[in-house]
């Protein structure tokens, strides 16, 4: 008969163990000559990474009985795909879905096992809005993954798409008026080629683009700006198979382009640099703290200096872009999004104005 796993190694793949911070394989007897000759092979120290390992050397599963070898497989094949921020919170996600549904055989999951998992993880939060947004994500994954089983030719159909309605999440709805970007424009820069300068420049390519904050800090002069215009390829996901765009040129768009370049701090191929003139994304896990600490000290003074009031965000300019755009097609081309319906649920923020009949 097993042991029965320690509570801080459930919800992983079997035979995982988490050892002092870092993730393990422990090698089946006779196996270990395909792991290095050894017993307990190490996977990595953070989540991510130890999927990606441990899916390399132990490859697909051949036929998913239970939920937990679908999510395996799911981790192996598809969360690779995904972009690398994306990537990390799906292998928490993950984690999550196996220790609830991990055992259930593939075809035991009804309608109710999902309403009963996300009541259960808001009792765990008092306030159950991060808990429940939480749930809502984890649920989210099992859904794609139980849609790859039926591409897998596990199951023939999916049981509970369509079925289940979640309490949804308001979405956000602040639109950044005009006047408040004309205050925020104005605000000075302590030095010549300083951070404000930088954010204000980057600020007036995001307003006329609506460019998502990763692709604007990956714009490179030598492969992005062309003569017809600015070359841009979303960053959603990993293959590189995301939307293509091409910004035309405009005098708008070439007067912040120019800005930006004039305002770097050092020379660089990317359009918003460091002082050391590399890239503010770290492409290892997609994060840009360092522009992220910017555009926040940035935040502050905007509110301490000027007549704006309430805070925005990156996304809200993003939002801003959608919404003043003449047309929703407009506004989603813009966006680089395939589906106009998730344009018009979370960009359009204006109102929409009809005439009255008479």
């Amino acid at each position: 008969m097993p042991r029965p796993r320690n509570p801080e190694n459930r919800g992983f793949p079997l035979r995982w163990r988490k050892v002092h911070g870092a993730y393990y394989y422990q090698v089946p007897p006779g196996l270990e000559a395909l792991w290095d000759g050894k017993k307990q092979f190490r996977l990595g120290s953070s989540l991510p990474e130890a999927y990606r390992v441990w899916a390399e050397r132990i490859g697909t599963t051949e036929k998913a009985r239970t939920v937990g070898e679908l999510l395996e497989r799911y981790a192996a094949e598809v969360v690779p795909t995904k972009a690398v921020t994306t990537q990390a919170g799906n292998a928490i996600q993950l984690v999550e879905l196996q220790r609830r549904f991990g055992k259930m055989a593939l075809d035991a999951v009804k309608p109710r096992h999902i309403y009963e998992y996300v009541d259960k993880r808001k009792a765990k939060d008092q306030s159950g809005r991060k808990v429940k947004i939480a749930a809502h994500r984890e649920i989210e994954v099992l859904s794609h993954a139980y849609t790859k089983a039926v591409e897998w030719g596990y199951l023939d159909r999916h049981p509970f798409k369509g079925e289940v309605r979640l309490e949804g999440e308001k979405p956000r709805d602040r639109y950044v008026e005009d006047w408040e970007v004309v205050e925020a424009l104005a605000l000075p820069s302590k030095r010549k080629k300083g951070s404000v300068l930088a954010i204000q420049a980057y600020m007036r390519v995001k307003l006329v683009t609506g460019m998502a904050r990763g692709d604007l800090l990956r714009l490179r002069l030598d492969e992005h700006l062309k003569d017809d215009g600015i070359h841009n390829q979303r960053h959603k996901t990993a293959d590189s198979s995301g939307k293509r765009t091409v910004y035309e040129w405009t005098p708008e768009l070439r007067a912040a382009v120019d800005q930006a370049k004039a305002v770097r701090p050092a020379l660089s191929p990317f359009l918003f640099a460091t002082r050391a003139g590399a890239g503010y994304i770290d492409e290892t896990t997609g994060d840009a703290h360092g522009w992220d600490s910017m555009w926040q000290r940035f935040m502050d003074r905007v509110l301490a200096e000027t007549k704006v009031t309430t805070r925005f965000t990156e996304h809200d300019l993003r939002a801003k872009c959608a919404s003043d755009a003449d047309s929703l097609e407009h506004a989603r081309a813009l966006l680089s999004h395939a589906d106009s319906r998730t344009t018009a649920l979370i960009y359009r923020r204006k109102p929409e104005r009809v005439r009255p009949l008479r």
